[in-house]
């Protein structure tokens, strides 16, 4: 995805039940030699919580837990929140059948119950789930949360002409042909006129598959499928003051400005096994300036980001410097990359793409996003750390990470030749224009190109058009768009949640398109039929690795970094921890604080 902050699930096998208690244990303990900037003043050390839970014991009931952010969500609304941050946070007041484990690391992104006494019953060749409800889950009013309200929810998604922005992968997988209208334009006198769902009674729903897909349980665990009560659905209004299935309500929220959540008092721990709900009350502040918000960071004023997209460059070098005991550096599911769509000459060739990959000073590129710890490592493929299949640097087909990574004119030359262009040629970068980075990028692949005998012409877009301008592939052919910058991360990790909008044919829109190389080749397009039908989860992991060395051997894309952010948690933090369930993020539902205070 792409403004967004990546989310979702995935069964993955991780440490032994020992190791993650060695963890644990070590985290617990806080503080930290120099090397990590450990301190007395109760920061746990630099990178404490990245992948492992820190101040673990610590966590006490009570106390206002304090989020700032820079930015606030697309929409509160669980149907049309798409940002990962809204993701996270959402769960505080919002339920599904299963969600992500609440532990650090690989771990977070593996399924569990929530709603659900398991994570279903899969029959029919894969093409039915079963789930049964637990007792004593309830609405914020007291009243039993019923298989009706789930189904309900779920439909609001093919409500898109009201309901706008979220994902739409349960829409996709249950109706395929799009036969049914949403409820808002349901016939049926209960509104629960999808026949893919039957809720044969209260404590009982069964999905219907028409094709099989084995990431289906991943979607259900996205917060598009929490249950909404059609008494309380405000439809287009409903994000402003949602109505809580989880451990806490909305008391205030004022769009951009803040947010205010206090406990749900018909909230039963024993029918929740995920949350701790260890906060009395949750607030966030709004900034418009970054800057402000790591400066009230910085003073103890706020806890931490929650559009835990990395401080910036001012906050980041004051922090690393003063307070390193209070920053984690996770790797964030995002690679950022420039892509080479086909239909801009000479980019139907792929000696050419070849060209400007082996080109690129790769370690330049890196700085230009900010070095290993704020940009990430150098990026070798096109499959992030977090998905099953990922090989991370060890798959580096073009030497980017290696004997290459300072660019290789003579190979360029050689591909150049090989393209009909010996003496290079002239193009055009396209690159959004509220993204700095995405500049500085730019003009350092600018720079290395022109080595080579590529002229590239930057062209800095309407960020806030993607969409339209990159998302439109007549547009791209009419600006001469042959270079895009662009980054992209999963929705739920694997495959189909990251590659499929990038990389399968199926995808080309004429508008909103996200498969700017506009890729059209059978064999990607014939993995990822195998892979939505594969139940084993080795051969689905085999098929995703197959599927990323196929786009790598196509050059249709250069790699930047797998990206790092430098993130911030204050000394009143307890039970913090990054989890690749929310792409690296702070699982924030189980947050707690030191002191009651």
């Amino acid at each position: 995805m792409t403004t967004k902050r990546t989310s979702g699930r995935r069964k993955q096998a991780f440490a032994a039940v020992a190791a993650v208690a060695a963890l644990l244990t070590t985290a617990a303990c806080g503080g930290g030699d120099s090397d990590d900037g450990g301190s007395k003043n109760g920061a746990a050390g630099f990178d404490a919580a990245n992948n492992k839970v820190a101040q673990a014991d610590l966590a006490k009931k009570g106390g206002t837990l304090k989020f700032g952010g820079a930015q606030d969500a697309d929409s509160w609304d669980t149907t049309r929140g798409y940002y990962g941050f809204m993701w996270n946070f959402a769960r505080y007041y919002s339920r599904q059948l299963v969600t992500g484990k609440t532990e650090p690391g690989k771990a977070g992104a593996e399924l569990t119950p929530d709603l659900a006494t398991d994570t279903g019953k899969v029959s029919d060749d894969g093409k039915t789930y079963t789930f049964t409800l637990r007792d004593g889950i309830t609405w914020e009013d007291g009243k039993p949360i019923t298989s009706k309200d789930v189904k309900y929810g779920i439909e609001r998604v093919w409500a898109q002409d009201v309901l706008s922005g979220g994902p739409v992968y349960l829409k996709d997988m249950l109706d395929p042909k799009g036969e049914y209208k949403g409820p808002y334009k349901d016939t049926s006198k209960d509104k629960l006129g999808l026949k893919a769902i039957e809720t044969p009674d209260d404590k009982t729903i069964v999905f219907k598959l028409p094709q099989a897909n084995s990431d289906f349980a991943e979607v259900l665990a996205l917060i598009s499928a929490s249950p909404v009560r059609q008494d309380k659905d405000t439809k287009s209004k409903y994000g402003l003051k949602p109505f809580s299935s989880g451990p806490y309500k909305f008391e205030s929220y004022s769009p951009g400005k803040d947010i205010t959540l206090v406990r749900n008092t018909n909230w039963k721990q024993a029918s929740d096994p995920i949350r701790k709900a260890y906060p009395d009350k949750i607030t966030v502040q709004f900034f418009s300036d970054a800057n402000q918000l790591d400066e009230r960071l910085l003073n103890g004023d706020l806890d931490l980001d929650i559009n835990q997209t990395g401080m910036s460059p001012q906050g980041r070098t004051t922090a690393l410097k003063e307070h390193k005991a209070n920053l984690d550096n996770p790797v964030s599911g995002y690679i950022r990359y420039a892509t080479f769509p086909q239909s801009v000459k000479p980019f139907d060739n792929i000696e050419c793409r070849k060209a400007v990959i082996y080109g690129a000073d790769h370690v330049s590129l890196q700085t230009a996003r900010g070095g290993p710890i704020a940009g990430g490592d150098i990026g070798t493929n096109m499959l992030p750390p977090s998905v099953p299949g990922s090989e991370g640097q060890k798959y580096d087909p073009y030497e980017m990470a290696g004997a290459n990574k300072k660019g290789n004119e003579a190979k360029a030359k050689e591909a150049l030749k090989a393209c009909g262009q010996p003496n290079g040629f002239k193009t055009t970068i396209a690159v959004r224009n509220n993204k700095p980075v995405e500049v500085a990028t730019a003009q350092s692949l600018q720079a290395s190109l022109k080595k080579i005998g590529i002229t590239a012409e930057i062209d800095q877009f309407d960020g806030s058009q993607t969409s339209g301008i990159i998302g439109s592939p007549s547009n791209v052919v009419k600006k001469g768009y042959g270079i895009i910058i662009m980054g992209w991360g999963p929705d739920f990790p694997t495959v189909q949640g990251y590659g499929m909008p990038l990389w399968d044919s199926k995808y080309i829109l004429e508008s909103g398109n996200n498969n700017f190389a506009l890729i059209k080749d059978k064999t990607i397009d014939g993995l990822f039929d195998d892979y939505v039908s594969e139940l084993d989860d080795a051969k689905k992991t085999e098929i995703s690795t197959e599927i990323n060395h196929k786009v790598m051997e196509g050059g249709y894309y250069l790699p930047f970094v797998y990206e790092k952010f430098i993130n911030w948690r204050s000394d009143r933090l307890a039970n913090v921890y990054t989890t690749d369930g929310f792409s690296g993020m702070y699982d924030f539902v189980n947050l707690g604080l030191k002191s009651a205070s």
